[in-house]
């Protein structure tokens, strides 16, 4: 088989590290060079020559620039004749832009797709798009990875006849009812309005949550303000305590002042898909780096990547036989 090689540029560098030791490769080096007219430039240290590239880059703050470091060595990976180039994008940001909901606005989600697209990628490797659709928007193949068992590890344990998964929307309610049959838990979830990209408004709690522990389930935490929004009305119907898990923890502006300082939340929990803030010493962070691992390991061999999600979460996982009359 052909040669992997790995690069990273600067938005996750310590995650690509982590996902070339479950390869048992080394992370090959990129020299990134910023001219005085701010343009970047992307060199690859490593021949790529007939090789399956793989580039590591999350789509974390700040966005755009880790966006054209990507596309960059996308070029130039190209340039470099090799036989196969994957993005390996843990946290796709523009997934939250996947639709028109007003006059005349840009869909993000389809642009940066076609991006990549135009700069040479062959293939997408991305955890928990916001949307699940947006993994329509590619015209090259995408292995949508989630990290469901993974947070679901951590909480394994938990008391069926205590404890609650609560989603903060009804749009999360399937993958938190996934999440919640991992553990054996029941179901719950807000009725949630987005007032602004920073305020919304969550009016109901469908689902019996009153005396019970909640464990509170999202794709991405930002601010951090729809889940002090899901804590109040939590609070309102009885619900003793929280514990909180998302698979992208971005925690942006004030989000680490409000989540540690809540009184209702027990912990935070969160994957690795970014960098995890250096000043919260007390937040979990459950690596998701082998995954990725096995998931380049099995592509590299042409074998199945939906059957690491098998039992996990059906919509990823291996499709099952039907039975006909």
């Amino acid at each position: 088989m052909r040669e992997i090689v790995v690069f990273s540029g600067s938005a996750h560098r310590s995650l690509a590290t982590a996902i070339c030791q479950g390869l048992g490769v080394p992370l090959s080096s990129v020299e990134l060079t910023r001219f005085s007219n701010d343009c970047l430039q992307a060199q690859l240290q490593e021949n790529c020559r007939q090789r399956d590239v793989y580039i590591v880059q999350p789509l974390s703050p700040p966005t755009q620039e880790h966006l054209m470091e990507l596309l960059l060595m996308v070029d130039a990976a190209r340039g470099a004749s090799a036989a196969q180039i994957t993005a390996v994008i843990p946290y796709y940001a523009y997934a939250r832009s996947d639709k028109k909901d007003a006059s005349r606005l840009s869909i993000g989600g389809r642009l940066v797709a076609d991006l990549l697209d135009a700069a040479g990628v062959d293939r997408v490797i991305t955890m928990t798009l916001h949307a699940p659709q947006v993994h329509a928007f590619f015209s090259v193949p995408v292995d949508h990875l989630t990290a469901l068992g993974v947070l679901a590890d951590h909480f394994q344990g938990a008391d069926p006849a205590t404890t609650v998964v609560v989603s903060p929307d009804f749009g999360n309610a399937k993958t938190a009812s996934q999440f919640a049959r991992l553990l054996g838990l029941p179901v719950a979830a807000g009725s949630k309005k987005r007032l602004a990209d920073d305020q919304v408004v969550i009016d109901a709690i469908v689902g019996d949550v009153a005396g019970r522990k909640a464990i509170v389930l999202d794709d991405e935490i930002a601010t951090g303000g729809s889940i002090v929004e899901l804590l109040d009305r939590l609070a309102e119907q009885g619900c003793t305590e929280a514990a909180v898990a998302c698979t992208h923890g971005l925690f942006v502006g004030k989000a680490i002042e409000r989540l540690r300082e809540h009184p209702m939340i027990t912990e935070v929990v969160t994957t690795d898909t970014v960098p995890p803030p250096a000043d919260w010493p007390e937040l979990q962070v459950r690596s998701i780096a082998d995954l990725f691992a096995q998931a380049i390991e099995r592509i590299h061999a042409g074998e199945s990547v939906s059957s690491l999600f098998d039992g996990v979460d059906p919509s990823l996982g291996p499709p099952q036989p039907r039975l006909f009359d």
